[in-house]
């Protein structure tokens, strides 16, 4: 495998791992509701109910954003070989990795330090379209592309 496909392997691994995640929660929720309801009376009850209600609320909403990343992020050609930097690149840019595709945190493999981020990002716009050797500044740093890696 390579270092590319070790990067993409492991935010694809890393976005169902979220998305599972959400799931368990979402269903223990759903299951302590049922079992708060069995035993429970009163305002406190009710109030109760309410909280894991709203809960379960904001983790549905964070499982829809995690499976439309998934979908963004499987649509995405990584095998496209270019000489420019575009969506799917993986680009070296001083010392760091940066994957083109959607924003993700930051990973480390085989010791390197690799950054999902999105094409809208400032530093994915300054590296779009350019070859490597390319000299760019953002936010008072300066960068260099060193690699596009295929």
């Amino acid at each position: 495998m390579t270092f590319k496909e070790k990067v993409v392997h492991h935010y694809n691994q890393q976005i169902q791992d979220k998305i599972d995640a959400f799931r368990d929660m979402i269903s223990a929720l759903t299951e302590d509701s049922k079992n708060d309801a069995k035993g429970s009376a009163g305002d406190k009850h009710e109030t109760a109910l309410s909280m894991m209600h709203i809960e379960q609320e904001k983790l549905n909403y964070k499982l829809q954003e995690f499976l439309e990343s998934k979908t963004i992020f499987s649509n995405i050609d990584f095998n496209k070989i270019s000489d420019k930097v575009g969506l799917g690149s993986l680009v070296q840019a001083n010392d760091n990795y940066f994957l083109v595709g959607i924003a993700l945190s930051k990973i480390s493999i085989e010791g390197k330090t690799v950054f999902g981020i999105s094409p809208q990002s400032p530093l994915a716009m300054k590296m779009l379209g350019h070859n490597e050797g390319y000299e760019f500044a953002i936010n008072s740093s300066n960068y260099q592309i060193k690699q596009i890696v295929s």
